[in-house]
């Protein structure tokens, strides 16, 4: 698997909007839903079939991942019918990349095998954190060489407790209690630290491993229980990704028109879902119609003030949508995102800026001063390795001219080919658009 921060190739140039937008997009399925199903599948009972499932770099390290480990998973046409093996230790390297996803719901699954497993990644992945979840394994009495990636697992679990900080990342909670009910005697989580961000994401991995069949349960605040047990097999149909809406259905919003999301469902443990109340609150029309949910905007938006604590994924959409509204919006609750593919608060502040948006850092979060497109110009960003910061570009170039991107090739993480996506949303609009003139 090639990494992305290799990759050379001329800047993207963003596409202006041609006018009000009319697009319906296909947006690909959940990766945290995509993720843990193939985990899960890995470790249950019998054979799977997952329907839906995200075709990205993140899934395909995933896959890669388990398949080293010795499940067999095979394309049926789209469908993935995932087939259990006794687990083994890999005999080479499990490539990472920069997955969160990957570094942290991987190694305790090294951890039930006997040998020992390498975990490798891209040339920046030892910056994400990945320590704590480390330190469980160990507390568990797996034997684990590093902090962070690269590290080396070998399994040997003799414990059921362990003390975990997750204050920097949900997924610290998710990776441990995914395999907990295969470790030998099961699993007594704590977390001890800040408040664990991301809360839907924990919500997500209990409702799915409930599904299956396991006693998981949070018994106090932070204290989670695992009892041990199968996973049962179970065919399952992956929701749309509603993250990796939120910047399609926000160009609606900035350029006005309108964009559609079919799939889109009635209940769902994505923290995506909050877009939708983000927007309405920003001055969009919101609808839903059955699955389909439809964006309308009027090239006004409003500024509010944003805490995305449980939905942190969400915030370089956001915050590009507030560098254009009416006075003055803050983000908060996501201090923890400058843990991420990249330290997304100092990069939005300073790619932002480099449009000529006023926008500052806070202890946890930001502070924009939104701007009229005319006062502000374009310029070559920086996507710095991550598919979110990428959404930034494309939703500024639609309405500021002369705005660059150095990496699309970074948005294959979580779709394999946005730039194709995005200009077939645009060229759809164009048509349908008439002699309407843009923003």
């Amino acid at each position: 698997m090639s990494d992305p921060q290799t990759n050379t190739q001329r800047p993207w140039p963003a596409p202006a909007a041609p006018g009000p937008l009319h697009a319906t997009v296909e947006v690909p399925g959940s990766k945290s839903e995509t993720n843990r199903a193939l985990l899960l599948a890995a470790l249950a009972d019998g054979s799977s079939t997952i329907t839906g499932a995200l075709v990205s770099r993140d899934s395909e390290l995933m896959r890669a991942g388990l398949e080293a480990f010795g499940t067999q998973i095979i394309d049926e046409e789209g469908t993935l019918r995932v087939q259990p093996a006794n687990l083994r230790s890999p005999t080479e390297p499990v490539d990472c990349g920069l997955a969160g996803t990957v570094m942290r719901f991987l190694p305790p699954v090294a951890a039930l095998c006997a040998g020992s497993t390498r975990f490798v990644g891209d040339a920046h992945a030892s910056n994400r954190p990945n320590g704590p979840i480390l330190a469980a394994l160990r507390q568990l009495g797996a034997e684990v060489a590093g902090d962070a990636i690269p590290c080396t697992v070998t399994g040997a679990l003799t414990g059921r407790e362990a003390v975990v900080d997750a204050s920097g990342s949900s997924q610290f909670v998710s990776g441990l209690l995914l395999s907990g009910a295969r470790f030998p005697r099961g699993l007594d989580l704590r977390h001890e630290g800040g408040p664990v961000p991301s809360r839907p994401h924990v919500e997500m991995t209990m409702q799915m491993l409930r599904e299956r069949g396991v006693t998981v349960s949070e018994v106090g605040e932070g204290h989670w229980v695992v009892e041990p047990g199968p996973i049962a097999a179970r065919d399952v149909r992956v929701e749309p990704d509603l993250t990796s809406s939120a910047v399609f259905l926000g160009a609606a919003a900035l350029a006005g028109g309108s964009v559609s999301v079919p799939g889109w469902p009635s209940q769902t443990s994505q923290g995506g879902d909050e877009i939708r109340d983000l927007l309405f609150r920003m001055g969009a029309e919101v609808s839903l119609d059955g699955d389909v949910l439809t964006v309308s905007g009027t090239c006004r938006l409003r500024a509010i003030d944003a805490d995305l604590s449980g939905s942190s994924e969400l915030t370089p959409v956001v915050a590009t949508l507030m560098a254009f509204a009416d006075g003055t919006s803050t983000i908060s609750g996501v201090a923890h995102i400058r843990g991420h593919e990249t330290d997304r608060l100092a990069a939005l502040e300073t790619e932002l800026g480099r449009l000529g948006v006023q926008v500052a850092q806070t202890t946890d979060g930001l502070r924009i001063i939104g701007s009229e497109p005319a006062h502000l110009h374009g310029a070559l960003l920086q996507a710095y390795a991550d598919h979110r910061m990428a959404h930034v570009a494309a939703l500024a170039g639609l309405v500021v001219p002369g705005v660059e991107l150095d990496d699309i090739a970074c948005t294959s993480k979580t779709i394999n080919d946005f730039d194709g996506l995005w200009r077939s949303m645009l060229a759809g609009s164009a048509g349908s658009a008439g002699s309407e003139g843009a923003r």
